[in-house]
């Protein structure tokens, strides 16, 4: 298993004066950020409904991830994946008129904000069902495969999903037919409110898909460009013929499981000492030390993509609703 099952460390040289993919993955993660705080605030005011489960504190994952990827390459999102479309190029107001209920939203506001989906951009769908998108990613990559298209896809899902059926299916499947996929397993530490400490005797879930004679990297998920390194190790692999590889990203949501949740599981400690390691103030640390961007330039990005959101954010709300004839639309 020791040949299988790889923990990745960042090269010192890694993106060495590389301007434009710093700029490029401190305006998404950043977008990310924005987009996601300013969902909270609607989302107190009562202009969405549902659950909404936040991606912040996990911006790195969907970042260095969808920079190796291309516009038609597939990829299936989780619940909480608003994160992983915009990393993927999501559109910051087709994705706030869909969950608020707007007809410019990609889904015609009808799929909220756990059935998001773009076929133009590759994205198959957000799931609200833990682990569903996996086998769907699969679907995907042996329809690639037999096209001989060059797509790869790739699926994002939490670690809970880990201990779901569908997961070690498709790792099985995917490993016999030698697909074109890449599994990426968002370890925030907890599945839902359980840590996944006492749901499984695996310190590290990436061992799970060694077991499949799948490679499999353990990665730290609040590393931007580990991910990135990593991520393009596996998508290479799969573009290339050699089949899947299994990633486990090990992360942290900053909030809670959902909006309101009490958070009773885990400690306030816990949660300021990986604040502190959080992605953003740290790589913004990195493009400080490593001269990839100055102050000025990080402050400049910053402050546009917020302004942007809140324009993008005001938009939506004054966007019409679907019409009534729509309620019989796109229903299966």
């Amino acid at each position: 298993m020791g040949q299988l099952l790889q923990f990745f460390e960042l090269g010192e040289q890694t993106w060495h004066g590389d301007q434009r993919k710093a700029e490029e993955a401190w305006r998404t993660m950043n977008l990310i950020r924005a987009f996601e705080e300013k969902c909270i605030e609607l989302y107190k005011q009562g202009l969405m409904g549902g659950s909404l489960h936040s991606y912040i504190g996990q911006e790195a994952v969907a970042t260095g991830v969808c920079m190796n990827l291309n516009t038609d390459d597939y990829i299936t999102i989780s619940y909480r994946g608003r994160g992983q479309a915009i990393a993927k190029g999501a559109d910051p107001y087709k994705l706030f008129a869909e969950m608020l209920g707007r007809k410019d939203g990609y889904c015609k506001g009808k799929g909220g904000p756990m059935h998001i989906a773009c076929r133009e951009l590759g994205i198959l769908g957000a799931n609200g069902i833990v682990g569903a998108g996996i086998p769907i990613a699969v679907g995907a990559a042996l329809t690639a495969k037999n096209k001989k298209t060059g797509q790869i896809a790739l699926t994002f899902f939490g670690d809970g999903a880990t201990n779901q059926g569908a997961f070690h299916e498709a790792l099985n499947l995917a490993a016999v037919l030698k697909l074109p996929v890449v599994f990426v397993c968002e370890n925030n530490l907890y599945a839902e409110m359980t840590p996944i400490k006492h749901s499984t005797l695996n310190e590290d879930l990436a061992e799970r898909g060694a077991a499949y004679r799948i490679p499999s990297i353990v990665v730290d998920g609040n590393d931007v460009r580990a991910v990135h390194e990593a991520t393009k190790t596996a998508v290479d692999r799969a573009r290339s013929g050699e089949g899947p590889t299994l990633i486990e990203a090990k992360t942290y949501r900053l909030v809670g499981h959902m909006f309101g949740d009490p958070e009773t599981y885990r400690t306030k400690e816990e949660v300021a000492e990986w604040r502190q390691k959080e992605p953003i103030k740290r790589f913004r640390q990195v493009c400080l030390d490593e001269k990839l961007l100055d102050e000025d330039r990080l402050d400049e990005i910053q402050n546009q993509i917020y302004k942007e959101i809140d324009t993008v954010a005001k938009r939506a709300m004054e966007a019409d609703q679907p019409g009534m004839e729509e309620i019989f639309t796109d229903v299966y």
